[in-house]
């Protein structure tokens, strides 16, 4: 395994580290386990415990252990395309953009599987305006990997190989 694509699992694997000892913390250490719960850490950013059921933006909500197993069954693929994506992939952005992918959900598919919904609690907000949901590591891993590969396919041109001269 080359370089760049090594590095592109290592970040999958410290993220999903990361995300998993966050939502420990949050909900062992501090003890946020109940919904309702929140620690106001910045006038702007509150630690809120909220069980996602759903997906993105809290869409397919899983209120059956069918819809539940079936989203991680879902995820799951999604995740294992990623991986796949990864052993093909040779640019070493993308590459790190895809590791964000991956961990973030593979955390989220371990909080599924463990729990039966996934743990949010990072709550950002301006007075009453909120310009996201709440949210955890996974998720902006997730959002921030996307964001990159969607940039560099919409505005990144990769120069073509040299071609070598038929007349040498």
């Amino acid at each position: 395994m080359n370089r760049p694509r090594l590095n592109g699992f290592l970040v999958a694997l410290i993220l999903f580290l990361a995300d998993q000892a966050v939502k420990a913390y949050v909900t062992g250490v501090l003890g946020l386990d109940q919904i309702g719960e929140s620690i106001t850490v910045l006038p702007i950013f509150n630690l809120k415990f909220v069980p996602n059921v759903g997906v993105s933006l809290g869409m397919l909500a899983a209120d059956s252990d069918a819809m539940r197993w079936g989203l991680v069954a879902l995820t799951g693929i999604i995740a294992a395309g990623v991986a796949w994506w990864m052993l093909r992939e040779k640019n070493r952005f993308d590459l790190i953009a895809l590791g964000m992918v991956l961990g973030g959900a593979l955390g989220n598919i371990l909080d599924r599987v463990r729990f039966g919904y996934v743990v949010d609690y990072a709550d950002l907000h301006f007075g009453d305006w909120q310009p996201f949901l709440v949210f955890n590591v996974a998720d902006a891993a997730i959002t921030i990997g996307v964001l990159i590969l969607l940039a560099r396919a919409l505005f990144v041109r990769e120069k073509p190989a040299p071609r070598e001269s038929l007349n040498a």
